[in-house]
């Protein structure tokens, strides 16, 4: 009968079990740091706010507020206040804004609009935008909510 054969072990070190368990730096992906990323995200969403606000006034809005909320909210970096004047130039104005996020690849992740169209809401994350009939917006008064954030120049 033949003998079986012994197992044989081989001592592992720590620095040989390192470089098994992670491949070289040279063959891993340089990735975008989160700080570089949220600073190209919020410039970003300060270009769309901008071009946000000057639709709003080519489509005949009124009294267009853009605060820049970065530090002062922690769900939105730019807040856009504006009055409509019918519910049917409110819900085209809305429909354009939607359009406008997707050209800057930014996709409305809510729009909520009240049952006789007094304020219609539109939520792209960074930006959040709110278009009023004028006394609701006086009603409301979001202004003096964010009023301390500094405003943003859009006007050509």
């Amino acid at each position: 009968m033949p003998t079986p054969k012994k197992k044989t072990t081989k001592k592992v070190t720590k620095k040989a079990a390192a470089e098994r368990a992670s491949p070289p730096a040279e063959a891993t992906p340089k990735r975008r740091t989160r700080r570089a990323s949220a600073k190209t995200e919020s410039e970003d969403a300060r270009k769309f706010s901008v071009e946000a606000a000057r639709l709003m006034k080519d489509l005949h809005c009124e009294n267009i507020d853009v605060f820049d909320v970065r530090g002062k909210s922690d769900v939105m970096d730019y807040l856009l206040i504006a009055s409509g004047t019918s519910d049917r130039q409110m819900r085209s104005v809305g429909d354009d804004l939607e359009e406008l996020g997707k050209k800057y690849k930014l996709q409305a992740f809510g729009k909520d609009v009240d049952g006789p169209t007094t304020w219609i809401v539109l939520d792209f994350v960074d930006v959040v935008i709110h278009l009023f009939e004028p006394q609701t917006r006086a009603f409301y008064d979001l202004e003096m909510l964010w009023g301390d954030a500094p405003q943003v120049e859009w006007q050509r």
